[in-house]
């Protein structure tokens, strides 16, 4: 590998100069690249040199871009058979985001600097090269994107596109330091994202003005911590009234498909409490409900609609039950908020409430594909192992000396 000056003339008698790497690839092929300043072309001498030993180097004219290689993605993405709402998320995310500000580049000129600077224009609305305005994205959303970005660039690396995943590195670097504590799991708190046991008392006796179907499938929601995708698809054939248990094997997504749990972790089986086993068995007399029917279907028998559940009994059941923001209307917007209150009655202590289970069985009952998950999100749920009047008991039988 050279590193040289280049000295020309231009057809109008102009002397230029420039610097020239000319290199072989880890294939034999004699490759040349030319920069104006020669720190730019050592760098990209060492650059290379590394990739070329390891064996993974990309000539520029060899790679695409980022749109062309978002567009393999997308196929290879449903080639694998993932879910149609995974698929259109990160559609959504390459059309609506990655595409207007990075789809011209090549794989090969990412870095970090670059997507750092993308993240940076993303967060503060900036308009993408050629449109007028912009849009500020959340937090939650620009994550989101750099990790359909990381997804995209690692398809197109195993394809032999690009050398290296800059989106890997940036994570890898964040690993440990501020800005990932910073970009932590949002941790919900009682009161806020998570009913108190009073308003959720309030809620269980506003249900009684409630039909039987959304009733009995909001008590579910409470004390079985399903998710609404798991609700929605929830057949009799996996509530065992003789065993007191709930089976959660399938669901029914945005598009009312019924498939498998995302993960494996979401297949689990839930203990039923005597009442809420009542109710559902009540509910199965009074709809007619037989094995191979599906628990909370409409009429046809299809899976009700997630903004219908809201809409219809969710949200009418907490203005019914005063637990409401400071504008009079539902004070917990998403059903997922009962799979909150449904973890934080699993981890308090039976004094106040709760079950006190450990963290594992929590997880087992959330259906988190590891302990890591429920720590990250309830951890500061569990009690705590400090309590001061234990405390002050060790410290008083210590002090005391034999």
């Amino acid at each position: 590998m050279s590193v040289r000056k280049r000295a020309w003339k231009t057809s109008t008698d102009i002397e230029k100069t420039a610097w020239i790497v000319v290199y072989v690839d880890q294939n034999g092929k004699r490759r040349a690249k030319q920069f104006s300043l020669q720190r730019d072309a050592k760098a990209f001498a060492l650059a290379v040199s590394n990739e070329i030993r390891e064996g993974v180097h990309t000539p520029e004219r060899d790679t695409v871009t980022v749109a062309a290689a978002g567009q393999q993605w997308l196929d290879s993405c449903e080639q694998r058979g993932l879910e149609r709402t995974t698929r259109d998320s990160y559609r959504q995310a390459l059309e609506l985001h990655i595409k207007p500000f990075l789809g011209r580049r090549k794989l090969s000129t990412l870095s970090v600097p670059v997507i750092r600077k993308f993240e940076d224009a993303l967060r503060a609305g900036e308009a993408a090269p050629g449109e007028q305005t912009g849009k500020v994205r959340s937090p939650a959303l620009v994550r989101h994107i750099r990790v359909a970005l990381g997804a995209l660039v690692a398809d197109a690396q195993e394809r032999g596109l690009c050398a290296r995943n800059p989106v890997k590195e940036m994570n890898a670097r964040r690993k440990s330091g501020h800005e990932s504590r910073s970009e932590a799991r949002h941790k919900p708190h009682i009161g806020q994202e998570i009913p108190s046991m009073d308003e959720i008392g309030r809620i269980i006796s506003a249900l009684e003005q409630v039909p039987t179907r959304y009733r009995t499938m909001l008590l579910t929601a409470i004390f079985c911590g399903l998710r609404a995708s798991e609700l929605r698809g929830l057949d009799w054939q996996n509530i065992d009234f003789k065993k007191r248990q709930l089976h959660v094997v399938q669901r029914a997504d945005r598009y009312s498909q019924i498939g498998s749990p995302k993960t494996k972790a979401g297949n689990r089986t839930i203990p039923l409490g005597d009442r809420l086993l009542n109710t559902l068995r009540e509910w199965k007399v009074a709809s007619g409900g037989k094995d191979g029917q599906l628990v909370f279907g409409t009429r046809k028998g299809k899976p009700d609609g997630h903004s219908n559940i809201l809409v219809r009994a969710f949200h009418p059941v907490q203005v019914t039950a005063g637990v409401v923001d400071s504008e009079g209307g539902p004070k917990y917007t998403g059903l997922h908020s009962l799979r909150h209150f449904f973890a934080s009655m699993c981890i308090n202590r039976k004094v106040d409430g709760g079950l006190e289970l450990p963290a594992k069985v929590v997880q087992e009952r959330l259906g988190h594909s590891s302990i890591a998950m429920t720590l990250d999100v309830y951890s500061h749920l569990f009690p705590r192992g400090d309590d001061l009047s234990e405390l002050a008991a060790a410290e008083a039988a210590l002090w005391a000396g034999p």
